[in-house]
C-alpha cells in the first residue's frame, strides 16, 4: 500500500488575525490562515502561531517537523469555504507556483499520455484541442520540451503558464472527471 502523502509547503491566500468570524463548528477564536498546497494545491485552513503575522503570497512549511510559524493544520477546505481575499488570490498564487516549478510541469509537456481511446490529457487544458495536442505530441517526439517558452515556440500554443494556472484552478473549484494536477476532496 502507498504512504499517503501530504502537503509540505503552502503558500497563504488569506489571514485572519482575529479568526474566523461566525457561529458553529467553524468558528476559530484564534488567529488563522487559509492557503493552498505547493506540490497538491490542497486548500487547507491551519492555526497560527500566537505573535504571528503571515503575509499574503508568503511560502510557509506545513510538514511533520518544526513549523516556525502555522500551529496546527484544522484541515482541507473546498474552494466555496475560501475568503473572498483568498479567492481572488488563488489564481496569482497558482501563476507563482507554476513558474517556479517550471520543471515539474514541463515534464507533464513531456510524458500527458491519453486518457481514454478518444481523449489525450493536454486536452483537458483550456484551449487545447486535437491540433494543438497533436502539435506538442509531434514536437515532443522529435525532441522533449526544455521549458515553458520552448513548449510555446515550437508547439504554437498559448502560455503554457497561463493554461496550467487554469486548469488547476477549474480542478478546484468545478467537479472534474479527471483531475491532473489536483488530488480530488
Amino acid at each position: 500500500m502507498e504512504k499517503k502523502r501530504y502537503e509540505e509547503v503552502a503558500y497563504a491566500l488569506d489571514f485572519l488575525p482575529q479568526g474566523k468570524v461566525g457561529l458553529g463548528k467553524n468558528f476559530v477564536a484564534e488567529p488563522v490562515v487559509q492557503m493552498v498546497g505547493e506540490e497538491f494545491f490542497t486548500l487547507l485552513e491551519a492555526t497560527v502561531k500566537p505573535g504571528v503575522t503571515i503575509s499574503l503570497h508568503e511560502r510557509l512549511y506545513i510538514g511533520k517537523d518544526k513549523r516556525d510559524k502555522v500551529n496546527h493544520i484544522i484541515g482541507r477546505i473546498t474552494y466555496e469555504n475560501l475568503t473572498p481575499t483568498a479567492k481572488s488570490e488563488l489564481p496569482l498564487v497558482i501563476e507563482e507556483v507554476v513558474k517556479s516549478h517550471e520543471a515539474r510541469f514541463v515534464h507533464f509537456f513531456n510524458t500527458a499520455q491519453p486518457i481514454t481511446p478518444r481523449m489525450h490529457a493536454f486536452e483537458l487544458l483550456p484551449g487545447i484541442g486535437k491540433k494543438y495536442m497533436w502539435q506538442i505530441v509531434n514536437e515532443r517526439e522529435k525532441k522533449p520540451f526544455e521549458s515553458f517558452a520552448d513548449i510555446q515556440k515550437r508547439a504554437g500554443i498559448p502560455d503554457p503558464v497561463k493554461l496550467i494556472a487554469k486548469r488547476i484552478l477549474e480542478e478546484l473549484t468545478t467537479n472534474q472527471k479527471y483531475r491532473i494536477f489536483t488530488r480530488q476532496f
